[in-house]
């Protein structure tokens, strides 16, 4: 996905945390989100070697880290070129999109607070580790993303993590977002684990969300009537979808040998892949993913 090089982005709120260090890797506080995916392939890496007492989405209380971190605006990024050429910037961008098509779209809607950050950051849901991969904490109501994990897609999960694979992870944690707002984590709580459990319900209506946006992304315009964004290409679509793929849990699951549907908690490669798709060719009204089969 491309940015207009002459669209402003300098309006955009996210804000730009950095200098982080890492005391831990714990996420709690019922974060939701891609993370817990990445603690689950870190797992597989080092043979459980890792703490997973707070993993996302299972509540409790916020566990509270050492951390330092300098917090910023994204000043440095104003146009659509700067968006293009820098992942902060980019993932900054969205920010104006997302907001300007929820508003759009849903009664009531309250802006996120999106954290762009490095290393590690505190959040009400405990400390986000760069390990951990992009989230959202309903407590703060905010959305945590640290671009590096999208090498870590590259590397470890053999996605393409290209432009427009990296606006649907952040436009899949504005999804939960929408759903707290809605109340679908309250009517829909945690209900453990498995291929039909709400944590999996939950996580493939936060992916047809996302295929709703991009599919009216280039709507969105600056204060200068300028579109933010140019259409996306056949490439860039299939991009998105390898990365929903990727994150697949049985993709996931497939490097330690064996595939459990009874362990799950995102949905396999083909329903996110399913249900992105979905949301991009009907729209978000087609998104609800609580009534019937998955």
């Amino acid at each position: 996905m491309t940015f207009n090089p002459n669209a402003d982005v300098s309006d955009n709120t996210a804000q730009r945390r950095g200098g982080g260090r890492r005391t831990g890797m714990v996420v709690g506080g019922g974060a939701v989100g891609l993370g817990a995916i990445v603690v689950a392939l870190v797992a597989i890496l080092t043979n459980g070697q890792v703490d997973l007492s707070g993993i996302v989405g299972t509540g409790g209380q916020p566990q509270q880290q050492e951390t330092t971190a300098a917090t910023g605006e994204f000043a440095d990024c104003k146009t659509g070129a700067d968006a293009n050429a820098n992942d902060d910037c980019r993932l900054a961008a969205a920010s104006l999109l997302l907001d300007d098509f929820w508003a759009a779209n849903m009664d009531g809607y309250v802006k996120p607070t999106e954290v762009v950050y490095s290393g590690t950051t505190e959040s009400a849901c405990g400390t986000a580790s760069n390990q951990m991969g992009p989230f959202y904490c309903p407590p703060d109501q905010s959305v945590y993303v640290d671009p590096s994990f999208f090498e870590i897609m590259r590397q470890q999960f053999g996605a393409s993590a290209g432009d427009l694979a990296q606006l649907y992870v952040v436009g899949h944690e504005y999804g939960h977002h929408v759903q707290n707002l809605i109340g679908v984590m309250e009517k829909y709580p945690n209900n453990g684990t498995g291929a039909d459990s709400n944590s999996v319900r939950t996580e493939l209506q936060a992916d047809c969300f996302a295929g709703g946006w991009i599919k009216n992304i280039t709507q969105s315009k600056d204060k200068n009537g300028v579109p933010y964004m140019k259409e996306p290409t056949e490439a860039q679509i299939k991009d998105a979808l390898n990365a929903a793929a990727a994150v697949g849990d049985n993709n996931i699951q497939s490097r330690s040998g064996y595939v459990n549907p009874d362990t799950w908690t995102h949905g396999s490669s083909e329903q996110r892949q399913n249900w992105f798709w979905t949301g991009y060719t009907q729209g978000i009204n087609a998104c609800d993913t609580f009534d019937g089969p998955l």
